[in-house]
């Protein structure tokens, strides 16, 4: 649409279908003259505003058109001691099958969550433990896939493995599985601690400590459950124990911990805190 000002759309100034005017003395002329050229102006003030308008809205729509592409790089380039189980691009998961996006194994992150992660590795090597990680950035594709699994009730082959004592029709209602994941963010990670020497892991935490094995952190993974719960105070005192030394060591490193989950932490100045992305992991 041409919303350009035109003289033409002025009251009596059409050459056709317009009333003929008398012609005016030379000062008033000169009036009318100015006249439109100050409404001329006045449109074009008009004009630029809205167009402002619009590419502010355009910036801030949530296809995020506008917006740069973000930078995720993968985890191994600065951590590569990192272990990956990448839960979500094979079978071993709640839904028992590969999850849409996850094309290869392989944990990213943006470029701070990643830096910052890498120094929580840093910290825990000397400590006899490395880092476990089971899922990163998580397209939304992914997280579609699971929106579409949890309507489909009849599905419920993994129910005795992921969500024993949670009818599958209220995964939904108690937040297990909803329509936006922090980890479509790219600065949400979950991870658990893996024991690579126990006599030094003995230092900071507690229970068995065998070499190659996971830290005991009550339940597994994925465990759709109140157990699951940070701060859940049912568990044996050393799991509670391992729980409160994983949260403090990565709150040292500018992570916070979801309470509903104890492998999941989002990085408190994640670079993209409104923003959610659908690329594949490749």
């Amino acid at each position: 649409m041409d919303l350009s000002p035109s003289l033409n759309s002025l009251p009596g100034t059409g050459a056709q279908g317009r009333c003929a005017r008398p012609r005016r003395p030379a000062g008033q002329a000169l009036l009318t003259t100015a006249l439109a050229a100050g409404l001329a102006v006045l449109w074009a003030f008009g004009l630029a505003g809205c167009a402002q308008m619009g590419a502010a809205s355009t910036s801030s729509a949530p296809t995020g058109q506008a917006e740069p592409a973000p930078e995720l790089m993968p985890l191994a380039a600065v951590a590569p001691g990192v272990l990956q189980d990448m839960r979500y691009h094979g079978a071993h998961n709640f839904m028992g099958r590969p999850i849409a996006g996850y094309e290869a194994a392989q944990c990213w992150l943006s470029r701070p969550a990643a830096q910052a992660l890498a120094a929580v590795q840093r910290e825990v090597q000397p400590l006899g433990l490395t880092l476990k990680v089971f899922d990163c950035y998580r397209p939304q594709r992914a997280v579609d896939d699971f929106v579409r699994w949890g309507k489909d009730l009849q599905d419920q082959k993994n129910k005795a493995e992921y969500y024993p004592r949670v009818p599958k029709q209220e995964l939904f209602q108690r937040g297990y599985i909803a329509e936006r994941s922090g980890h479509s963010r790219a600065s949400t990670v979950d991870l658990t601690l893996l024991v690579r020497d126990g006599l030094l892991a003995r230092q900071v935490l507690a229970g068995p400590l065998a070499d190659g094995q996971e830290v005991d952190m009550g339940t597994p993974f994925d465990l759709f459950d109140e157990l699951s719960h940070t701060a859940n105070d049912s568990l044996a005192p050393d799991v509670q124990r391992n729980r409160q030394w994983l949260r403090a060591l990565m709150q040292r490193h500018g992570w916070r911990n979801l309470p509903e989950e104890w492998w999941h932490y989002t990085l408190e100045h994640e670079p993209y805190p409104q923003r959610y992305f659908d690329i594949p992991v490749r």
